[in-house]
Order: structure tokens, then C-alpha cells, then sequence
């Protein structure tokens, strides 16, 4: 395990061209201090966890202290933000500090989100605000308990600066960690910009770093994008299974890794409505729940025009390959949404109503307004239906359609009740849960909630009796509860 100065740092990407990146000196916030931090996360970079105690350790990752080895740079990209291109977005309130190299020949990047002005931070200040880090820090541990790809967080640091919002707030600051943090805006901004050459360095990049197996291929950036199709449609599929919205799914928030990543406005679903909008901002519902599926295809679209000139063709034959590509999304998409149904039910054996079965009771579901985590969780019961719970005629004639299907399974109940609560979770990030947390820690200076949630969200799939009370669906406080892209 490694000290913060013998991290083995390999700055791949600020070798890259300057037209990919600006440089910037992170800006430390006012009274700096270390809140949390994840001792798993130190773990995939082989840092001891001590390290994140030491008193230096805030002064080395917000700049105030010359950390070797860190070379700090904003990402430059662009992308299309509510249907719209934008031409030039890039890291406004980030910094990629640098890239670990770790034993197993892993490349990590180490980002700095909160740290100040950037060339692409539009007028803003650079700085991010306590409420919206908190969110973050829980919701990236949140996901990679649930197994779904994410960025994830290394720690969170407050201060005692005031950022100005809507209101003003506390100013905070996150350490993020992912493979990287390429985006499809990556490629869009090139394109836009006519920079063909550049375009090929960032694919070959893109190749050489983290899709090597693909470089021998007869069509190695055709077969850089299929893959890149194939992920993100099994990633939304998973965002689907567990009743997460994104909120922003600008294609400069899709990445390039098939992880998710840029958690502003999010939202577990409490109670299931499929076209429930998490984001305050979305007026006009484009990134509602049932509408991921299609925005995740409409982003693949935009990455597919950015990358047609890396295509050896002709520009019809180019067009007319990617196209061929993207058509399978939806196949990958439902095939991948199909599979995680059927788990969730605890059917093994295919039948043709298999996928009717599971969206019938999404339609009960919203008509009862159930709690989406909450009924599937009690799907595992073998005795659901049977002992004398309470529900509505609708939902118990489901449950005799669904005790029929079952029968035919050559499983008994232990073993598809085991099997259906490894992929039914029992707990989520909830918003108040969050919120109850960001209070605690805004208005007492108690991190106590952020911990125990940290190692809730953990293990989501266990029971952990002891935390039945966070099963509960929001009280009507949470009912004022609104996140927007200020989140």
C-alpha cells in the first residue's frame, strides 16, 4: 500500500495535444477540513487509508502543498445539453489532479471537483457547494453497492467558505475516482471544431489506454463505438432495474467507460411513476424515467456523427456502419432490461410473457402507488400474497398470475428468494435519506449520518434489521424536496 508521495502517477492524458485541456492551479477554499473518507476507494488506488488523516493531506489535494507527481488540468469537451448543441463546455468547477497507475497495470483518474475557476467555467466560480458534494459522495457508493458502473469517491472535504446559489451555502470539495473521465462531448468538441487530426489522437488514446483488446480489429474505432453502444445501453438497463434517474443526461455527461458519472440532479424513485422527472430543471420531462432508454440511443447518435470521420469509408459507407451499429442498441437495451426483469421476478426458465408479466405490475404499481424498491423486495417472500398483507384486488390478481409462472421453475422458494434479493435491493439512496444527512452535517457539524449511510449503502442487497427504519418511504417533509441542475 502507498503514501500520497509514492503513488505511482502516470499522466497519460496531459500528454495528449493542448487542444484537449487547459492547466490550472486548484484555488483552496477557506478553512479547509476532511469530513469522509472511503477506506474501499483508497483500497482500489493501494493508498493506506491513514494517509487521508494525515494534516496535510487537505493542504496536498486542494494545491495549497506541492504534491508530487499531480500535474492539474480541466478537460476540455462539448456536447448537447437538452437536445441543444452546446460548442464549448469542459470542466468548470473540476481538475484532473493526475492518473495512478496501479500494481495491476490500472490507470486511475484522481479529479478534483469543487477547486475553483477553470477557462471553461462560464462566468461561474469554480466551486462546489456542500449540499451537491454530500449527494454525490453517497450516491456514487450508492451505486458501486448496487454493482452498477460509477465514478466513485475517494473523500469529501468542507470549509467554512460561503458559495453563493440560490441561497448561500457551505463550499466543499470531492475527490473523484473513475477509469477515466472521457465523455462523448470528448469527440463532439473535436468534431465540431473540424479537428479531424485530433480526433484520431483521442480515439488512439481512447484504443490505447483503455480499450486495448479492440486495436487488432479489422475496424478498430467502428469497433471502439459498438462497444461503447453495448455498454451504455446495459448500463441504462441497470439504472432501470433499481429505479435511478439520471436527471441530466446531456451527452456530455455519458462516458466514453459505459459508467455512469456527473451526479447533479438525481433521484432514486420512491413511489413508481414511470414518467417521473427528478430534475426541477427538466421542465419539459426529456429526461423522465421511461424516457432513458431513448436519450441514451439519441446520445450514441451524437457520439456516432463525431466519430464518422474516423471510419475508413466513404461518407455514405461511414453514415450507413454506424447506423448499423446504433440500430442494435435497442436490441442490447431490451435484451439487457428483459434479463434484469426475469432476475427480479426470480424466473430462470424463458417464456414469452415473461416481460408482459413484470411490466403489468409496473402498471399496478403506479395505479396503487407502491414503492418501487420497497415491492420488489417483497416479491422475495415466498409467501407474498399468501399471508394475510393487505393490497389491493389489482395486485393480488397479479399475484396469482405470478404464483402460476413460478411453478414451472424447477427452483424451490429458499433458493429463488436468495437468488431475487441479490438482485432486489433493500436499500437505497433515498432523498430524504440524503438530506438528513446534508442537515446534520450543515447545521451541526455531525458527519455521523454520512458514515452510517456509507456503510448502509454498502452492502444494499443485505438485511441489516438494524436499519429497518431507512426501508421507509419519504415522510411529508420530503414531499418540498427539490433537486435541479444547481444540484
Amino acid at each position: 500500500m502507498n503514501t500520497f508521495e509514492s503513488l505511482r502517477f502516470d499522466n497519460v492524458y496531459g500528454a495528449l495535444p493542448p487542444i484537449f485541456y487547459s492547466r490550472h492551479k486548484p484555488e483552496p477554499l477557506e478553512n479547509q477540513y476532511l469530513i469522509h473518507f472511503n477506506a474501499q476507494v483508497a483500497n482500489l488506488l493501494e493508498l493506506e487509508s491513514e494517509e487521508l488523516s494525515r494534516p496535510d493531506c487537505v493542504n496536498l489535494v486542494s494545491g495549497i502543498s506541492d504534491w508530487q507527481g499531480t500535474d492539474p488540468l480541466a478537460m476540455c469537451y462539448s456536447g448537447h445539453q437538452f437536445g441543444q448543441y452546446v460548442p464549448r463546455l469542459g470542466d468548470g468547477r473540476a481538475l484532473l489532479l493526475g492518473q495512478i497507475r496501479t500494481c495491476d497495470n490500472r490507470l486511475w483518474d484522481l479529479q478534483l471537483k469543487g477547486s475553483g475557476r477553470t477557462l471553461y467555467s462560464r462566468q461561474g466560480d469554480g466551486k462546489a457547494v456542500l449540499r451537491s458534494t454530500i449527494r454525490e459522495y453517497l450516491c456514487s457508493a450508492a451505486m458501486t453497492g448496487l454493482g452498477i458502473p460509477t465514478t466513485q469517491a475517494l473523500a469529501l472535504f468542507g470549509s467554512d467558505e460561503h458559495v453563493y446559489r440560490e441561497r448561500i451555502e457551505t463550499g466543499a470539495m470531492l475527490i473523484r475516482v473513475a477509469p477515466g473521465h472521457l465523455r462523448f462531448g470528448s469527440f463532439e468538441f473535436l468534431f465540431y471544431q473540424n479537428r479531424y487530426g485530433d480526433l484520431k489522437i483521442l480515439a488512439d488514446f481512447v484504443l490505447d489506454h483503455y480499450y486495448p483488446e479492440l486495436k487488432d480489429d479489422s475496424e478498430p474505432y467502428l469497433s471502439l463505438f459498438a462497444t461503447v453502444v453495448g455498454r451504455t445501453a446495459r448500463l441504462i438497463a441497470r439504472w432501470q432495474s433499481v429505479g435511478f434517474c439520471h436527471g441530466v443526461m446531456n451527452s456530455d455527461n455519458m462516458s466514453i467507460h459505459g459508467i455512469t458519472i456527473d451526479y447533479g440532479p438525481f433521484g432514486f424513485m420512491d413511489r413508481y411513476q414511470a414518467s417521473h422527472v427528478c430534475n426541477h430543471s427538466d421542465h419539459t420531462g426529456r429526461y423522465a424515467f421511461n424516457r432513458q432508454g431513448p436519450i441514451g440511443l439519441f446520445n450514441l447518435s451524437c457520439l456516432a456523427q463525431a466519430m464518422l470521420p474516423l471510419f475508413d469509408q466513404t461518407p455514405d459507407q461511414a453514415v450507413e456502419k454506424a447506423t448499423c451499429e446504433l440500430m442494435k442498441y435497442e436490441e442490447i437495451f431490451d435484451n439487457a432490461c428483459l434479463k434484469l426483469k426475469t432476475a427480479k421476478l426470480g424466473l430462470l426458465k424463458e417464456t414469452d410473457g415473461d416481460g408482459r408479466l413484470y411490466d403489468d405490475l409496473l402498471t399496478v404499481m403506479e395505479r396503487d402507488k407502491l414503492d418501487f424498491t420497497n415491492t420488489f423486495r417483497m416479491l422475495c417472500s415466498p409467501d407474498v400474497g399468501r399471508n394475510g398483507a393487505a393490497v389491493s384486488a389489482d395486485l393480488m390478481d397479479w399475484l396469482v398470475r405470478y404464483r402460476k409462472r413460478i411453478e414451472i421453475e424447477e427452483t424451490n422458494d429458499l433458493d429463488r428468494r436468495r437468488a431475487m434479493e441479490n438482485v432486489n435491493p433493500k436499500y437505497v439512496l433515498r432523498n430524504y435519506l440524503a438530506e438528513n444527512a446534508i442537515q446534520k452535517a450543515r447545521d451541526e457539524m455531525d458527519y455521523s449520518e454520512i458514515d452510517k449511510l456509507i456503510g448502509l449503502l454498502g452492502r444494499p442487497f443485505d438485511e441489516q434489521p438494524e436499519f429497518q427504519a431507512y426501508t421507509s418511504p419519504p415522510p411529508e417533509w420530503a414531499a418540498r424536496l427539490s433537486v435541479s441542475c444547481s444540484s
